[in-house]
């Protein structure tokens, strides 16, 4: 009986001879469930109508630009000469080009009924969002658009390129002319003190050399209705607001209340943060460079912890409810003896604590390297340092530094954010008690490096500034076809839009079960301080 090609592993040929299947043959073809989420983007249409005619297109103080909810126009990179789009098959995207949010199944998995009804949650694995890029129709007219932007927060390696892109790119993609910079933060559309700054191609030419935000910017600040009525009366009708996760609760609001006003105006979030800690996005801008630039930081904690008798380098990273920045500096590393991240409690004394780790590791070594972010430990030390009472012997030398980490923490800060202990002082405190109080007669020595100030002001590396370009295009072009309320970003590599709101509530914390974090810890070798008696 002759075997049927699609499932023998060789095939016969006249002569007799067997030859390998082809290619194809060697395939196979998975089944996937049909049931994709796509998390829908608000358009401008969605709420905004008027009777207004193209011709009659005029600022109105009522909110900004007044235009026919049913007019559209030909995107104005038909005419580019560098883009040649109507040669280029799939240059534009269209509504049903989605980006998956999770891109590895089980394919032998087969949902049940309870898993099926996880679709409705933000997690659920068959989430898709709409890619970003150019569309071929699209809602704003150059003549008609009045863009602001806007930088809060922190500093941030990138700052300035993601400004910079967005004023090229309004510009030379689109030929937009009114493009304005709010200076220091929210308060700054609001402000008397703080005029709008015209921005064009020529002044912003050589910001993306520059570390900070020329832009300026601040915490706080945030009046919703001040800053929502300053918008309406300067008749922008573009916002393009640029910070970390509390600018991104700030931009929702603003987004839903010129949604309940009706106004004429698109929404779009570029989160900011070094620590990573966005989540849905593959990683934000900024966090490339900061890693590189912590690796400086290490690097001097190393040589001077060996240069010492029993030295140890303390090095405090960025990162307040994440460790990100500590993981991948502490991989890149390999200096490291020992990583504490946000994401796993930990303990000083004890089995498994990190005095019997870093006292064997100087025995070993003669010295040793520690890394913490900053938002580690916090209860921990609360504990610590609330039921602590300082020796009669200890209290010239430990009385000021006691101080000043209780004062460093309690309280929130203008962004919200709580004011964290500082674990780096208090790591230096608790080591120099430790070593006292157990080897009183042998040398010790901690350096303290607190990088943090170096790292923020520092340009946006070669990386960071591509990427900074790639968000940059990719809001402009969901804006100028009339898309509100997202955030443009890559997930899996490829770059979508995602609904402010999503991203606004998302976190992205160390996983600490996953492959990386027992890389960490095979590097280390430090313990996992869950094994305290």
């Amino acid at each position: 009986m002759e075997a049927d090609p699609d499932y023998s592993h060789n095939q016969i040929n006249p002569t007799g001879a067997t030859e390998p299947k082809t290619t194809r043959d060697k395939l196979i073809y998975l089944s996937f469930s049909n049931r994709v989420k796509l998390h829908k983007l608000t358009h401008l249409t969605d709420y905004y109508a008027t009777t207004t005619s193209d011709d009659d297109l005029s600022s109105s103080s009522s909110g900004g630009f007044q235009r026919s909810s049913s007019s559209s126009h030909t995107n104005p990179l038909e005419d580019n000469p560098f883009y040649h789009p109507s040669h280029s098959h799939g240059f534009y995207i269209t509504p049903s080009d989605v980006v998956l949010r999770h891109i590895v199944y089980d394919y032998q998995h087969q949902p049940s009924s309870a898993s099926a009804t996880s679709l409705d949650d933000d997690d659920a694995d068959a989430a898709a969002y709409h890619r970003a890029g150019p569309r071929r129709q699209i809602f704003f007219q150059a003549s008609s658009t009045k863009a602001a932007i806007v930088t809060c927060g922190g500093l941030c390696p990138g700052l300035n390129t993601v400004v910079r892109e967005i004023v090229l790119g309004l510009r030379d993609l689109y030929g937009v002319r009114q493009i304005f910079g709010i200076k220091a933060g929210y308060r700054g559309f609001y402000s008397k003190e703080l005029e709008p700054l015209q921005l064009n191609p020529k002044l912003v030419h050589n910001w993306h050399k520059n570390g900070g935000t020329i832009l300026q910017t601040s915490r706080g600040g945030f009046h919703l209705q001040n800053i929502v009525d300053a918008i309406q009366h300067r008749g922008y009708n573009q916002l393009y607001i640029v910070g970390g996760d509390g600018t991104m609760r700030g931009a929702v609001e603003i987004f839903h209340e010129i949604c309940r006003r009706k106004l004429n105006i698109a929404v779009t979030g570029i989160p900011k943060t070094v620590d990573n800690d966005v989540g849905i996005i593959d990683r934000s801008f900024g966090f490339q460079t900061a890693v590189e630039m912590a690796q400086q930081a290490i690097s001097a904690a190393h040589v001077e912890a060996e240069s010492a008798v029993n030295g140890i380098g303390l090095v405090k990273l960025m990162g307040r409810s994440t460790g990100h920045i500590a993981l991948h500096a502490t991989l890149s590393s390999r200096d490291v003896d020992c990583c504490i991240i946000p994401e796993i409690p930990f303990y000083l004394e004890g089995k498994g604590g990190l005095f019997e780790f870093l006292e064997k590791r100087l025995r070993e070594n003669g010295h040793a390297v520690l890394v913490v972010a900053e938002g580690a430990g916090q209860d921990y030390m609360r504990r610590r340092v609330g039921m602590d009472r300082i020796n009669e012997d200890d209290a010239q030398n430990q009385k000021q530094e006691d101080i000043s980490i209780r004062a460093a923490g309690g309280g929130r800060d203008e962004s919200g954010n709580p004011v964290f202990l500082d674990v780096g002082q208090w790591l230096k405190s608790e080591l120099n008690k430790w070593w006292r109080r157990e080897h009183p007669n042998e040398l010790f020595t901690v350096k303290y490096i607190d990088p943090t100030y170096m790292i923020r002001a520092v340009p946006a590396n070669a990386t960071d500034n591509l990427y900074c370009t790639l968000v940059a295009h990719s809001a402009i072009h969901g804006v100028m076809a009339g898309y509100t309320g997202f955030v443009s970003g890559p997930v899996n590599g490829n770059c979508a839009y995602i609904p402010l709101e999503e991203v606004a509530k998302a976190k992205n914390e160390v996983d600490t079960k996953d492959h990386k974090w027992a890389w960490v810890r095979s590097v280390t070798n430090q313990p996992d301080f869950q094994t305290k008696s």
